[in-house]
């Protein structure tokens, strides 16, 4: 029975996060049409193939990923002998004018180059709508629609909504890491969600403060941010001073401060009305990616998550952070700065407040005092579920990251199942009561041992 709570309590969350995503897999299994640049390079390679001298048009819809399906369509055979007689980026009518144009120009037509939806839904690329013209100009007559093959592929596994889980989760699991490193000193920080929007307005303010006609400069850029990381970082310091020279409990510290820094963030944009800015360096922050293709705020929570692994496993710091939450009278009287290193956490866990606001300022370009409200609720249930102890001196860094992402895949999920709002709310309580209910049951099976 020890045995199998001790694998329980090691990889339980893990067992959760793969049955879920499991499951997810199952229920959203569907038709797959492929639609991605890759896809295109394939469906190019295959023409030439088939026909090395082909006449080829392409045709897509409007739209910034059909328009680079089509880019890398027209790159791909433009490397081999086959002719690219143009590409029409629009709707079904233009596509039905330009191949009129090419029969009306006795342009032979050997294929027309597309993606599902345009081949299956626009009439002039269906056989009822193309025949006809097949049969006016003796050009398009052999004219064939080929598209990328279709085929079964769960909704919730393709590559583009895993990316948009891990890029929606990604501030959540920023901030949840300070908020780990506070629960684990058996303490609480009710204030993030009010700091995220402080960093926000704050970044926001200096942006334009540095800028010309709401563009920053690069010089501002730097000093917005680091204005932004450096007041989140002084108010969490506040709020650890607090708890530590004066003894108050952290949830009622925490819970002023949340008042405080949402009051700072209206009072700074005067109102509730965002401050706007336009810079498209900064704008990559949130929307750009690497070279991988995967986004930045998710490279950069795996870099935090990695750093933050390291420096409670591997670190001095990290063993002072663990005794003082398991008992933090002991800590001391084994030398351990318990004041100092408390000042630290809750100070890490402003900056980590500040690099989550950040990225949403990056997402919407501007500061919004009113975002993040209840976002604290979000990143204690990451951590909780995640297994770390409400208690203190009990957690994992990685722990808050698997607990982040079943949050991400438990919300994603019922999203593509169309389950209501409502609904989900339920799901994610009933979820932090369990954990909850979990935690205690531990720490009452290690009592009686």
């Amino acid at each position: 029975m020890n045995k199998l709570l001790h694998i329980l309590t090691r990889f339980g969350t893990l067992v959760i996060l793969a049955l879920l995503c499991i499951g997810f897999s199952i229920a959203t299994w569907d038709d797959y049409h492929p639609d991605r640049p890759q896809d295109a390079r394939k469906l190019a390679r295959q023409i030439a193939a088939e026909s090395p001298d082909a006449h080829v048009l392409i045709v897509v819809p409007k739209g910034k990923d059909n328009q680079e399906f089509a880019e890398q369509l027209e790159q791909t055979l433009a490397a081999t002998k086959v002719q690219v007689l143009g590409t029409v980026q629009g709707g079904a009518v233009d596509a039905r004018n330009k191949l009129v144009e090419l029969g009306e120009s006795n342009t032979r037509v050997d294929y027309v180059a597309t993606h599902y939806f345009a081949a299956q839904i626009w009439r002039p690329l269906r056989p009822e709508g193309f025949d006809p013209l097949k049969a006016q100009y003796p050009s398009l007559a052999q004219t064939a629609v080929w598209y990328p093959s279709s085929y079964k592929w769960p909704v919730f596994l393709r590559r583009e909504n895993v990316l948009t889980v891990l890029n929606l989760i990604s501030v959540t699991a920023i901030v949840a890491i300070g908020m780990t490193l506070v629960i684990i000193t058996a303490g609480i920080d009710l204030s993030v969600g009010s700091l995220i929007a402080l960093a926000m307005v704050t970044a926001a303010w200096v942006f334009r403060y540095f800028g010309e006609g709401g563009e920053p400069t690069l010089f501002g850029l730097r000093v917005g941010s680091l204005t932004a990381i450096g007041l989140c970082a002084l108010l969490g310091l506040v709020n650890g001073g607090l708890v530590t020279g004066f003894g108050l409990p952290a949830f009622i510290v925490t819970l002023g401060m949340m008042s405080i820094a949402r009051g700072l963030a209206y009072k700074i944009s005067g109102g509730s009305e965002p401050i706007d800015f336009n810079s498209e360096l900064f704008h990559r922050l949130a929307m750009g990616r690497n070279l991988l293709g995967i986004p930045n705020p998710v490279t950069l929570t795996a870099i935090l998550y990695l750093t933050a692994h390291f420096v409670m496993t591997r670190t001095t710091l990290g063993r002072f952070i663990y005794a003082i939450g398991g008992n933090a009278e002991a800590a001391r009287l084994s030398g351990v700065p318990v004041k100092r290193v408390l000042l630290l956490v809750y100070a890490v866990c402003g900056a980590m407040c500040a690099l989550g606001g950040l990225i949403y300022a990056s997402k919407h370009d501007d500061g919004q005092p009113n975002l993040a409200l209840g976002d604290e609720l979000q990143i204690i249930a990451a951590v909780v579920v995640g297994g770390t102890s409400l208690a203190g001196g009990e957690g994992k860094v990685m722990g808050t990251l698997v607990g982040a992402l079943i949050l991400a895949v438990i919300s994603n999920g019922m999203l593509l199942l169309k389950v209501d709002t409502f609904s989900q709310m339920i799901v994610f309580g009933l979820l932090i009561l369990g954990a909850a209910i979990i935690d205690r049951l531990k720490l009452r099976s290690w009592k009686v041992n």
